[in-house]
């Protein structure tokens, strides 16, 4: 049974970088779509991206575009989340998720299967 866990998270100032990964155990990662989530507080849970599980294909959140990227290994059985230029408003839990396909951002969630418990990112001074 496939397994998730992130890790990556951690307070960075305004303008930092982080880099999450998505580490896969139990099985193939390469069967699998994964896609990012966050979950601010006192907010609702919102697609950032996804890829496929060959990797071709990616889509992103309007709000993390050019600033965000997704990409995997899957002889690493890991998915990774590089992030520049970060805001306050990147403040929240980030969460993977593993599932069939990448649909439109708004609705990732519903393809998804499996979840990581999540990691925390807080942008700060």
């Amino acid at each position: 049974q496939l397994q998730l866990v992130e890790s990556g998270g951690g307070l960075v100032e305004p303008g930092g970088s982080l880099r999450l990964s998505c580490a896969a155990s139990g099985d193939g990662l390469d069967y699998y779509a994964i896609a990012w989530f966050r979950q601010a507080p006192g907010k609702e849970r919102e697609g950032v991206a996804c890829i496929s599980n060959g990797g071709y294909s990616t889509n992103y959140a309007d709000f993390v575009k050019g600033r965000f990227t997704i990409s995997r290994d899957n002889a690493k059985n890991t998915v990774y989340l590089q992030m520049n230029s970060l805001e306050p408003e990147d403040t929240g839990n980030y969460y993977c998720a593993a599932g069939g396909i990448c649909l439109v951002v708004t609705a990732l969630d519903s393809a998804m299967d499996t979840w990581g418990s999540g990691t925390l990112v807080t942008v700060s001074l």
